[in-house]
């Protein structure tokens, strides 16, 4: 992650195309989110993110889950040595074009 493109502690980066790294992070929190909708996602790509820096770093992931659906996820990563995901937020039934913001 290039800290680079973080602007201030609170503050969230510009949206950005996402990487391996972000859909590394999309897939790993992929079965709570299917535990906490009661769904299964056949699809589930990555497709945007932004990053805010806390205590750790919340990622905010607009995932493409099929059909023209999409969610967006709230991930921290928090500051501990094992930098562990927590699924922190989440929103169903989003547009691709439907900006990604704070939830």
């Amino acid at each position: 992650m290039n800290r680079s493109n973080i602007r201030i502690t609170g503050g969230m980066s510009d949206a950005r195309p996402a990487t391996a790294e972000i859909q590394e992070i999309a897939d790993k929190v992929k079965p709570l989110l299917e535990k906490k909708t009661n769904g299964k996602y056949e699809k589930f790509e990555a497709v945007q993110y932004k990053v805010q820096v806390v205590a750790g770093l919340n990622y905010f992931i607009k995932v493409d889950v099929g059909c023209g659906c999409y969610v967006h996820l709230r991930v921290l990563r928090g500051i501990s040595k094992e930098n562990e995901l927590e699924l922190n937020g989440y929103q169903t039934n989003k547009t691709k074009n439907e900006e990604l913001t704070y939830f």
